[in-house]
């Protein structure tokens, strides 16, 4: 339990830092129109149909790995471009990034590019908890990544990105491909597994 506390005492202004970007986050998302806990105002911790209009309203759903995916890539990158910065740093600008890119993510022009180029074409943006969710599921792989050997971080990297590519026939890589630059064929094939 000391071990703990100490924990906290010593990295008190990153934990104080993330939780203002999540607060930030939140106020942004929730005065700006989004649902707090999704359309039907009713807290969920898990959604795993895609297709559902509960998709992207709960706190985790099957998208929730290419967020822990972030981290992970995130870890990496920084740790070879800002080497010399302490980890609670590459942390917070982890956080920061990840923020900004749920801010991107549920802006209109994002949401209407998924609708227009992708299968989520009934994609209404995030709740505000599924956003701060996704920012934590970040901050998880992110620390995977800084206390695991580095083929465990690729390893779960492959697994994840595979096991949603079976699963729901759709995944980060697709995830950018179809955003930045669509393919039909994949486009189909996606909307297969519905």
């Amino acid at each position: 339990m000391d071990k703990v506390i100490n924990y906290l005492k010593n990295n008190r202004f990153v934990i104080i830092s993330f939780l203002l970007t999540a607060v930030f986050v939140a106020g942004i998302e929730y005065f700006g129109g989004r649902s707090l806990l999704g359309p039907d105002g009713m807290f969920g911790w898990w959604d795993g149909n895609i297709w559902g209009s509960e998709n992207s309203q709960r706190f985790a759903d099957a998208y929730s790995f290419s967020h822990i995916i972030h981290g992970i890539i995130f870890y990496a990158v920084l740790r070879y471009f800002a080497r010399k910065l302490p980890v609670k740093y590459r942390f917070l600008i982890a956080v920061v990034l990840e923020a900004g890119w749920e801010l991107l993510e549920n802006s209109h022009f994002i949401i209407d590019r998924y609708r227009a180029a992708t299968i989520s074409q009934g994609y209404v943006g995030d709740s505000v908890l599924n956003s701060v969710s996704d920012i934590l599921m970040m901050s998880v792989g992110f620390y995977i990544a800084r206390f695991s050997k580095i083929w465990v971080s690729i390893f779960l990297v492959i697994i994840m990105e595979l096991g949603c590519l079976f699963w729901i026939r759709d995944n980060l890589t697709l995830n950018i491909i179809m955003l930045v630059h669509p393919v039909e064929s994949i486009k189909v094939w996606q909307s297969q597994g519905h």
